[in-house]
Formats: C-alpha cells, structure tokens, sequence
C-alpha cells in the first residue's frame, strides 16, 4: 500500500487491483471515514472469484464495467484486476501504468490530494487500443447508520433487463427488471409497489441496481450521500456530458452464497460513467480516438451536521458550495481543473 497525505487529508493506493483504501479527511475538528470494505477480507476464496472482488474496498476503476465485454473476460476488467506499477509517487500524489493492456490500450492513473481539500482527485487515461469500451469507477459507501441520497439532475433511472439475483436460493432483488421512473423517489417494484430510491436502505436483505441517466443543460454531475448518524456527507462530482451515467449498487444483505454469505451489508455503490450495455444499448467510449480518453473523479466526504438532505451543489472558481433543503450550508475549496474529462463516443 502506498500512502498519500495531504493537510487533512489521507488515503491509500493499492497497486494490486489499483484501489483506493482507507479515505480519511478531517473536516472541522471531525475524522471522517467514509468508505465501505467487504467483510471477507483476507479469506480464502471461492474457485474463480475475481480478484477485486476479494479484496473490494474503498474505490476503483473500471474498463470496461461489469461484464461489458473486451478482451479481458473478467468481472469489472484488468483496472480492477490487476497490477499497476507505479512511475512517480510523491508525498500527496502518484502516477502509476496498469501492467496489463485493454483492448491493445495502456492505462495510467493519476491520483492526488491538495491541503486542506476534502477529495480526492483521481483521474484515468487510456491511450490507444481500438473498439468501444464502458468505463466508470466504483465508489462503495458504508452506511451502517442509513443514507439520504440526492444527485444532479436526471432525465430518468432505469434498471437493466435481468435483476442482481433472481434464484431464491442465492439472493433476492427487489426492483421491477426492467423498468423506468422520472422520480427516483417512486421506482416501480417487482410486486407492483414503489419504493423511494433516495433512502437507504429502503427494504431488508435485497441486491439491486439502478441507473440514473444525466439531464442536458448542466456542465457538473454530482451524486450527495448523508451518513445518516455520521454527521457527514460523501460528494461525488464529475463532468457531466462525458460521465452521464450514475449507477447506484444497493447491497444490503442481498446474497446468499459464498462469499456473500448474507453478510455484505450496509454498502451503496455509486459508479460513475459510462456503460450502455448495461441498458442493453450499444456503444461506449471510442478508444480509436485521436485523444484517447481521459476520464476524471472527484471524490470525498465533508462534515454535515444537520443530515439535511443536499438539494445542491455549485463549483464557482476554486470554492465548492454545498447547500441543504433547509438552509444549511458548506463552502469548501475544490480544484476545478479536476472537473473536465475528454471522451469520445462510439
């Protein structure tokens, strides 16, 4: 594990499988750790478990995402797979090469902290190869306590065909698959309910995942989770018109076979970027794209006393401000820079 420190601020790259462990701000006068870590860490594993997936914690990438198909044949790809060398590492920051290729492309990662800012800006180039890709990464957060979630404007939130799982026997989703809502406050069910979709959690023991798609007109997406008892909020922010899916993972309980266990509780999953298959739809990143691509994530978590849900976010110069329903409010600083990714589309 590499360790990178800034005023306030900590986390840790892991060069195996590229995750980012053990986020740590301290935010007025409060440590905030916001991430969530699977509770079978350092356990043996099933035959054939992807190599993420036993060591899952924190945030990773992802390319492509989920089963998205390429030439890796593996769950959430080689970024969440396999080994990345690292070529600079300073105290605050480290750049690092994923030893294996994607689809004939290299890809590098950046990650670095700045005093007194509560995120973590991480961004990702992949350079070369060829075909279309999904990309997104895969931000897990622990809400032991329940969270309130809320999210830059959207034109809809869809679930894909097939649920999470649908053998009794191994789990239970309980989402309508497929299905399609304009409010994420009422998404149809499989029993022909709704259910609220920014709270968590809203039922027991389910695995269920959800897509929110972005709505034209605004140039920052953002994903806002209360930490229900933490009295803190994790903020995720990207650029909106090349990350315009925002894919929600609502793991609580939900699965019951190894190395599950009916034990992985409490997580949310907010993943961020691109991946239409998932949808059923063609297409994703162009890799044959004279720029290549270079996507970029802010991620981190401030203090939030008032557990107000968040109704909105505004980056003006190099100040983020936070604002609550009723009334409350954050100013904190942010590198705006970090903000614009370049992608084509396939």
């Amino acid at each position: 594990m590499i360790e990178l420190c800034a005023k306030g601020i900590s986390v840790g790259f892991d060069p195996d499988c590229g995750m980012l462990r053990g986020l740590a701000v301290t935010d007025e006068g409060r440590t905030h750790r916001p991430m969530h870590k699977v509770p079978w860490m350092n356990e043996p594993m099933p035959d054939g478990t992807p190599r993420h997936l036993a060591r899952m914690e924190g945030d990773f990438f992802c390319a492509p995402f989920a089963d998205g198909g390429g030439t890796a044949k593996v769950l959430h790809g080689w970024p969440a797979n396999g080994r990345w060398t690292t070529t600079t590492v300073a105290p605050d920051s480290l750049s690092a090469t994923l030893d294996d290729q994607v689809q004939g492309a290299t890809v590098t990662a950046d990650i670095r902290l700045k005093d007194g800012h509560p995120f973590v800006y991480a961004r990702r180039r992949i350079s070369g190869g060829t075909g279309a890709i999904s990309a997104a990464n895969h931000a897990m957060v622990s809400l032991p306590g329940g969270g309130i979630i809320s999210h830059s404007p959207k034109v809809r939130f869809e679930t894909p065909a097939d649920p999470q799982e649908s053998d009794p026997t191994r789990g239970r989703s309980y989402l309508a698959y497929p299905a399609k809502a304009a409010d994420a406050r009422a998404f149809p069910t499989s029993s022909g309910g709704t259910v609220d979709l920014s709270q968590y959690p809203w039922a027991p023991r389910h695995e269920d995942f959800v897509i929110g798609i972005e709505a034209l007109g605004h140039s920052i997406g953002w994903t806002a989770v209360v930490r229900v008892g933490d009295g803190n909020a994790y903020l995720s922010l990207r650029d909106a018109a090349r990350l315009p899916m925002t894919m929600l993972w609502h793991s609580n309980r939900g699965r019951e076979f190894p190395p599950w266990s009916g034990r992985h509780a409490d997580c949310l999953g907010v993943e961020e970027g691109f991946a239409p298959h998932m949808l059923g739809q063609p297409g994703g990143y162009d890799l044959g794209a004279d720029e290549g691509l270079d996507l970029r994530y802010v991620t981190g978590v401030i203090s939030w006393p008032s557990e107000e849900r968040i109704a909105r976010i505004d980056v003006r110069g190099s100040e983020l401000t936070v604002e609550g329903e009723h009334g409350a409010s954050r100013t904190v600083p942010i590198d705006p820079t970090a903000l614009t990714s370049h992608a084509s589309f396939a």
